[in-house]
């Protein structure tokens, strides 16, 4: 069925903020709705409609197609308004935009869901299995942090002059399971650049909504 416009199914302190940085940024109106797994409600419901997954982000496009995955959704939106700076223009950088995306989502934020959920990566019902799981996944999110920073450097932003769409996924990933300290203890340099990325008046404004006590 078709839509008036975007629709952003999201829950604040998630990934849905990635995705919302590059609509504002685009300055597309959109429909917020909320909605995510571990919250009851209307949102929920019309979230699984969608997405059997019942995943945030999930973006509803205008013409009623859906597109789930903070990365793909980002990308998207980059290759939709080349000129919007999302993604880079010239086509080796753009290149490596895309997979600092991909890599954020296969290394990093696909352990944030074992940490979260640490009962369905093991069979062992017991707590010292659960918590071995949580532990051992918190210490590969933060290798992984570590070997990004390492490989993918700022020109003052990792999309270079301005943030783009692998700054906005970077700021809020590393948000979760102490990555921030982390970072800060290992890789300060990178550290900074997340702190840079921060203070961008577009990334400013949704953290504010989405982490109002840290603001």
């Amino acid at each position: 069925m078709a839509q008036d416009g975007y629709t952003l199914y999201g829950f604040d302190g998630s990934g849905s903020a990635s995705v919302e940085i590059a609509l504002e940024r685009l300055g597309i109106p959109y429909r917020r709705v909320a909605a995510a797994s571990w919250e009851d409600g209307p949102g929920l419901a019309e979230l699984a409609a969608l997405n059997p997954l019942k995943q945030i982000p999930t973006l509803q496009l205008p013409g009623g197609e859906v597109l789930t995955e903070s990365a793909a959704i980002l990308i998207h939106l980059g290759l939709l308004h080349p000129d919007s700076g999302l993604l880079p223009v010239e086509p080796l950088r753009r290149a490596q935009a895309i997979r600092g995306l991909v890599y954020i989502a296969a290394n990093c934020y696909s352990a944030i869901s074992v940490i979260d959920y640490p009962e369905r990566y093991t069979t062992d019902t017991g707590e010292a299995a659960r918590l071995a799981v949580r532990a051992g996944a918190r210490d590969r999110l933060h290798h992984h942090w570590s070997l990004f920073a390492d490989q993918f450097a700022a020109y003052p932003f990792l999309s270079g002059d301005t943030p783009g769409a692998l700054d906005y996924l970077a700021a809020v990933v590393s948000k979760w399971s102490g990555t921030r300290a982390h970072l800060r203890d290992h890789r300060r340099e990178f550290h900074a650049t997340i702190e840079r990325i921060e203070r961008d008046p577009h990334v400013a404004a949704v953290f504010a909504r989405h982490w109002p006590a840290a603001s």
